[in-house]
């Protein structure tokens, strides 16, 4: 009987390098025969109890190593050929909204396509995605009831799960996004996929 591997990847749509890790991850899970859990937390709580920062604002006092970074994240999109991203011009977007929502969507049984369908308006068609009513109208057109899906972000219940899962998350050793697990194993960033594959395989 062939062991069947998880690979948990802890993401918010706040982060670039989740949504292109996102898009290069079925060929890896292919290869490896694996699934993925997809974990809802909050960026900004993360970085508010670790003390981290975006990159952006950490490294702003070195241009040098933003450029780089900049550098490294055309190098991965290039060679994936990731055409349809575009960085928000929005960004930083307060994600609070729709990681909620997020939490909803897994809790009907939608998470894959909501989080397909978010990743899609915040980083190929450059939406507000923090104000509500941009918000609910682009998961209406998406095929989700965007008012009541978004009524529900106001559930305690609902906040108290993305809540938890966030102070899981850094209670695990999570510092940012895109952050993954095999087993407990921790990754972090979209250039370890590599180190990744290798542990699931």
């Amino acid at each position: 009987m062939k062991l069947q591997r998880t690979l948990e990847f802890i993401f918010d749509f706040g982060s670039p390098n989740a949504y292109l890790a996102l898009k290069v991850l079925p060929e890896l899970l292919e290869r490896t025969s694996a699934d993925l859990v997809l974990t809802p937390c909050l960026l900004g709580g993360i970085f508010k109890a670790t003390g981290n920062k975006a990159p952006m604002l950490q490294f702003a006092d070195i241009p040098a190593k933003l450029a780089y970074e900049n550098l490294e994240m055309r190098r991965f999109i290039a060679k994936h050929a990731l055409e349809k991203f575009r960085m928000n011009p929005h960004f930083p977007i307060n994600t609070l909204l729709v990681m909620r929502g997020a939490i909803v969507a897994e809790e009907e049984g939608f998470l894959k396509g909501y989080v397909d369908a978010v990743n899609c308006a915040m980083w190929e068609m450059g939406l507000k995605m923090d104000d509500p009513a941009v918000a609910a109208a682009f998961l209406s057109s998406a095929g989700f009831e965007g008012a009541a899906l978004l009524a529900r972000t106001q559930d305690p219940a609902i906040k108290a799960k993305l809540a938890a899962n966030t102070e899981t998350a850094v209670a695990r050793g999570v510092f940012g996004i895109p952050t993954f697990f095999v087993g407990d194993e921790m990754f972090f960033g979209k250039d370890r996929l590599d180190q990744v594959e290798a542990a699931l395989a």
